[in-house]
């Protein structure tokens, strides 16, 4: 799999992950590996030694907290899947505060709701009032907030790791033999593993069994200098509550405590997950697509004018082919779980979903019926 570091070529977002993992040898055998330390996996590992302190739990992340999707969300939260609610899934945003509560996570968490803003007629109701592709405003309210995602990464590694687990940096896995118990390959060395947890999202999709059944693509996103209180009431955001479109041309965003004000839309496909890693915000398809958001962001109202972007980053995301999410058995080993493929609304679903793995291994809980082992393309 090979050892990336995207933070450069892919930009930094306007947060950072404020832990660094103490440093562990390499285990040689332990009770569940789980691949990936973003929202997903660091969840899984803490619940997983929160219930179950005699397991042995390693974390294995290619390379640092936050270089991946996790990191690089803008850390809305949202009460639902993709496909909206399905059965069995229960309350997200209370799952996902309760999980908080009990881990002792704190991630300036806001609960103040989310807009839903579509084009169309003008609406004199609209808490904003917008000019892109015509008029853009408000249409409904949904349950939901925000998150400051560097905090949250950080706070489940520190729970992870309180709880006993181990959370192992640049320790790319670079091949799985899923044989009793699994084997892990990492460069000369190896780890065998009662069960696995996979939680690489839109890398690794031939370890993960995800190859050919999803499309991985970088998201882009801009963050504005902070703004002062009157603009921005005078641009809607002044309750500052995240939106997104429900239509297309699809934009979101969201406030930071500071006051600046984030902004995401636009999608850079690959043919294979690996050529993320070769993107490059500075350049190409990813900085065009940036300098096009930059120019939206400056048209929506007069005070974003000539407001200064600090800064321009990007984020690996998966869409499922069927568009459902992924959360099931491995199609090569009912010890293994796959999760991911949350299609941008990854948030809370993310650490719900976390749990919901972690009590599944321990027996607690059966893996959900809606989400099969998908059958490749």
């Amino acid at each position: 799999m090979g050892s990336v570091d995207p933070c450069e070529t892919w930009g930094r977002p306007p947060w950072e992950v404020d832990l660094i993992p103490k440093r562990h040898p390499l285990p040689r055998h332990v009770d569940v590996a789980v691949i990936g330390g973003g929202f997903t996996g660091l969840a899984v590992a803490a619940w997983l030694r929160r219930c179950a302190p005699d397991k042995i739990v390693a974390v294995f992340e290619r390379c640092r907290l936050g270089c991946g999707g996790s990191g690089r969300t803008g850390g809305i939260t949202l009460a639902e899947t993709a496909n909206g609610d399905l059965p069995g899934l229960g309350d997200v945003l209370e799952g996902f505060k309760t999980t908080l509560d009990d881990l002792e996570v704190d991630c300036n968490s806001v609960w103040n709701g989310v807009y839903e803003i579509a084009h169309g007629r003008k609406n004199p109701n609209s808490a904003l009032q917008w000019k892109d592709s015509g008029p853009l405003g408000v249409v409904r309210e949904v349950s939901g907030g925000s998150i400051d995602p560097g905090r949250l990464l950080g706070g489940l590694a520190r729970a992870a790791e309180r709880l006993g687990a181990l959370v192992l940096e640049e320790t790319p896995v670079e091949e799985i033999h899923f044989e009793q118990p699994i084997r892990l390959e990492m460069e000369e060395n190896e780890v065998l593993a009662r069960h696995l947890v996979l939680a690489t999202n839109a890398c690794a999709l031939e370890l993960s069994g995800l190859d050919g059944t999803a499309q991985p693509m970088l998201t882009m996103a801009i963050a504005t200098e902070p703004l002062t209180d009157p603009d921005l009431q005078a641009i809607g955001l002044g309750e500052n509550k995240p939106f997104y479109t429900v239509d297309l041309p699809y934009l979101w965003g969201r406030t930071l405590r500071n006051n600046s004000a984030i902004f995401g839309c636009g999608l850079v496909y690959v043919k294979n997950w690996r050529e993320l890693d070769r993107l490059d915000v500075r350049s190409g398809e990813p900085a065009r697509l940036l300098a096009s958001l930059e120019d939206r962001v400056r048209g929506l109202h007069p005070v974003l004018r000539h407001v200064k972007i600090t800064h321009r980053w990007g984020g690996p995301i998966l869409f499922p082919n069927d568009g459902r999410l992924f959360f099931h058995a491995h199609p090569l080993s009912p010890n293994a779980i796959v999760l991911g493929g949350y299609t941008g609304q990854g948030v809370a679903l993310s650490v719900h979903l976390g749990r919901w793995a972690a009590e599944g291994l321990l027996g607690q809980k059966d893996l959900p019926e809606w989400n099969a082992t998908p059958a490749r393309s």
